[in-house]
């Protein structure tokens, strides 16, 4: 069974990467910008019948939130137009899709974690992207899997925990938001629950997905450096004290209940599994 994925090079796409080698019966085809662009659609028509994958894995996205407000061009044809593509091309060919969505499509105001069913209300171009993302895969391809996010980190790329461990190194002091809380998410997780999701022929769903618990950010930055045994302080501030030019969702925990119901498994605790990335990125120094 083939399983393309796109935006391979990214945190989840490198965790997948990671993964690969130990399953068994799936070949998988890790494509970036370089050697797929998602966002041409004879290109992806030419792929799907020369390759003809089982699955589509798309992780590709626009993830710069800020820069988006002032490119919504790019941000709509990434998050958005791409995504419907690869859904046309998979319907077409009989494949399934999983596509990678975001806790940022809630406006987060609520104050319980959010259901699969819960009403969409999205802040900022990027969280308005994907949210027509979400709409534009469901449209061209009913049985697509939408598999909504958040605070993801890992060992790969540009993240929250790997930015808190090199600026506590460099700092005596740190301040960090404390008035938005969500759940942290380990891609390592995130890769192991979408290969499950596929095992299982999971189709025409919504799932959330995050690792289990609830923090703020700068919770979440003091666990960082604790376990790190970085010697910084963290000190909290508010949304209003750190200015960003795209609106942040202020509560956007999860529930994940569903994906436990379809899957049996058990979630990991978020600091549980940051732990284990943590003590990764000591291995590698």
């Amino acid at each position: 069974m083939k399983i393309l994925v796109t935006g391979s090079n990214g945190q989840l796409g490198s965790e997948l990467r990671v993964l690969a080698p130990g399953i068994t019966g799936m070949e998988f085809l890790f494509t970036d910008y370089n050697e797929l662009d998602i966002t041409d659609e004879a290109q992806i028509n030419a792929f799907f019948a020369a390759e003809k994958p089982a699955w589509v894995i798309n992780c590709a996205a626009y993830t710069a939130v800020d820069k988006a407000e002032s490119e919504p061009e790019a941000a709509m044809r990434l998050n958005a137009d791409a995504p419907a593509i690869l859904a046309k091309a998979a319907k077409k060919s009989g494949a399934g899709m999983v596509h990678i969505s975001t806790d940022y499509v809630f406006g987060g105001e609520g104050y319980r974690p959010y259901r699969e069913t819960d009403t969409a209300s999205p802040k900022g171009i990027y969280a308005v992207s994907k949210r027509r993302g979400e709409e534009l895969v469901l449209q061209e391809n009913p049985d697509a899997v939408i598999v909504r996010t958040a605070w993801l980190y890992s060992v790969y790329g540009h993240n929250f925990v790997k930015t808190i461990i090199n600026k506590g190194r460099e700092k005596g002091e740190l301040k960090v938001v404390a008035d938005q809380i969500g759940s942290p998410t380990w891609a390592a997780d995130l890769a192991t629950a979408i290969i499950t999701l596929i095992k299982a022929g999971v189709k025409s769903e919504i799932i959330h997905f995050t690792n289990e618990g609830a923090c703020s950010w700068f919770d979440f930055a003091k666990t960082i450096v604790e376990i790190s045994g970085i010697n910084c302080k963290i000190l909290p501030t508010d949304t209003a004290g750190y200015p960003l030019p795209a609106p942040r969702p202020y509560y956007s925990v999860l529930d994940k209940s569903k994906f436990s119901t379809l899957t049996g498994l058990n979630i990991p605790w978020w600091r549980e599994s940051l732990k284990k990335c943590i003590a990764l990125l000591n291995e590698q120094g």
